[in-house]
């Protein structure tokens, strides 16, 4: 299914963005060394909640994961990158850790990820990972409008992470969102312009860049939920909403200080 949103749940989408985008700065603030991931789970919850607003994970139980994901927020650290089950884990210096959030207010959802290093190191492997999915996810941006196809985000996204050096998985991507999370069109993190379905103005898409270090496969943790690299090795991953214009494309998850 593919929805295309009236001005009004437009303003709502725009609502839920935001709240999606302050929930996850706060939450970066919090996430020092010695922050446990259980702890940034009930953190999450508590924000949702005091919103009024709805998690689009804990009941979540899609074919590919095992029973109802149980928690409010995805958090993956170093070699996880996707659909990562909190666990009692304790951060360390050094750590990447991302933080993927979907959240559901007034009927629509919107969905971000943001990848950071946890205290003082700076790996500057990492710090180039997190680079790249940053500016693949504002290439992508830049090539949505109206009359654009999936096809050239896809070969935005793409471009940027192939140029960096990284290899790409197409098993999971950007999707269309709405009245629920996950939608079509699927937004993969490579693909050929011109192709594909085109944007609309009322639209909205999560596009998320994702990478692993040196590998494209992904392993599937005991949890029957997290996702990691098959090697070990580090990934990263970013993430906006963004709704279709008459003349390109708004970001709705932007954190307060950057919105215009």
């Amino acid at each position: 299914m593919i929805e295309i949103l009236s001005p009004t749940e437009l303003t709502r989408a725009k609502d839920t963005g935001a709240l999606v985008a302050d929930i996850l700065h706060t939450l970066k603030g919090r996430s020092t060394v010695g922050t446990n991931l259980l702890d940034i789970d009930r953190w999450a919850k508590a924000m949702i909640v005091e919103a009024g607003a709805l998690s689009c994970y804990v009941d979540y139980e899609p074919s590919f994961g095992r029973g109802p994901f149980g928690h409010y927020i995805c958090t993956a650290v170093n070699d996880a990158v996707l659909h990562g089950r909190p666990y009692d884990y304790t951060l360390a210096d050094g750590d990447l850790l991302t933080l993927d959030l979907a959240v559901s207010k007034a009927g629509v959802a919107a969905d971000a990820a943001i990848s950071f290093i946890v205290g003082d190191a700076k790996p500057p492997e990492s710090i180039a990972m997190i680079d790249a999915t940053e500016r693949a996810l504002a290439a992508g941006i830049a090539a949505a409008g109206p009359g654009a196809r999936i096809g050239d985000i896809s070969h935005a996204i793409g471009t940027v992470l192939s140029e960096a050096g990284y290899p790409i998985n197409t098993e999971f991507g950007g999707h269309g969102i709405g009245s629920t999370m996950h939608q079509d069109p699927h937004v993969s993190n490579t693909g050929r312009p011109g192709r594909g379905y085109k944007l609309r103005p009322g639209l909205l898409l999560a596009l998320e860049p994702w990478i692993m270090a040196d590998t494209a496969e992904l392993v599937t943790d005991a949890d029957g939920w997290t996702l990691r690299s098959a090697t070990g090795c580090r990934t990263a991953h970013s993430e906006h909403t963004i709704a279709i214009t008459d003349d390109g494309a708004d970001i709705l998850t932007l954190p307060q200080q950057m919105r215009p």
